[in-house]
């Protein structure tokens, strides 16, 4: 199963050829509780002047065990977000290259605190660029994850890149977004796990507290109505500017 608006295909991720990027698609397969499973991440590419790149993340698979789940906030939501930055973002040459990369098998098949039954698709992107060498210049890595619910309250993420979490909640704070990009603290786990073990400075963006309360993550619940259009488009908005703000100080 795929997030509602990659149902079907991953169309919508391709189309973004005609704005400017490339995309590529990574088939693999990963060994999980329930077997071997064939994967694909998507990573849609801007062209930067220089060498350097700065990582966009989320992941476009959904909860497969719970019948008739839609996933929108997660992870349809941060999806959203992301192919909108893609049309925003593609076509234009800055310094720095901009790869989003569209990412499955972040869902547990069996249980997320079994070792390593989850974030499949980052880990094996991780390890991709560690092999390619392009790891070494990504800049900054900025993960999505659960950011559409209504009552937006995001924390900053406690395994996340301090300088990286300061610099998006200092962008928000300037956009007038700070009742959104909270002060308080939140450790979670989350894709962006494989790159901060690998030394590159990651943040997190992530209300994974607040679909909590009521209980709508991992439910049948969690469907369109949900989802908040200004929560999506305050994010958007801040990753779009932190974006360029990693431009200028990587330039």
């Amino acid at each position: 199963e795929i997030s509602a608006c990659l149902v079907g295909s991953e169309m919508c991720i391709r189309d973004r050829k005609s704005y400017g990027c490339t995309v590529d698609e990574d088939d693999f397969h990963a060994s999980t509780p329930v077997g071997d499973v064939a994967m694909k991440n998507i990573v849609a590419k801007t062209q930067g002047t220089g060498q350097g790149i700065i990582l966009l993340l989320t992941h476009y698979d959904s909860l497969s065990s719970v019948k008739n789940f839609v996933g929108a906030e997660d992870s349809a939501s941060s999806d959203g977000v992301m192919l909108e930055l893609a049309r925003l973002l593609c076509g234009k040459k800055e310094p720095n290259s901009v790869w989003i990369a569209f990412l499955d098998g972040e869902e547990a098949f069996v249980n997320w605190d079994q070792d390593e039954d989850h974030t499949y698709g980052s880990r094996e992107l991780a390890a991709r660029l560690a092999v390619s060498g392009d790891l070494k210049r990504v800049k900054a890595v900025i993960l999505a994850d659960m950011i559409g619910q209504y009552g937006l309250a995001i924390p900053r993420e406690g395994n996340s890149t301090k300088w990286l979490t300061d610099l998006v909640w200092k962008t928000a704070g300037h956009l007038g977004y700070g009742d959104v990009f909270v002060s308080r603290s939140e450790t979670i786990s989350d894709d962006h796990q494989p790159f901060l073990s690998r030394d590159v400075p990651s943040v997190d963006i992530i209300d994974w507290d607040g679909f909590q309360n009521p209980k709508y993550w991992h439910t049948e619940q969690d469907t369109l109505d949900k989802v908040s259009p200004r929560s999506v488009a305050i994010v958007g908005h801040v990753i779009l500017e932190t974006v360029n703000e990693l431009q200028k100080k990587f330039h």
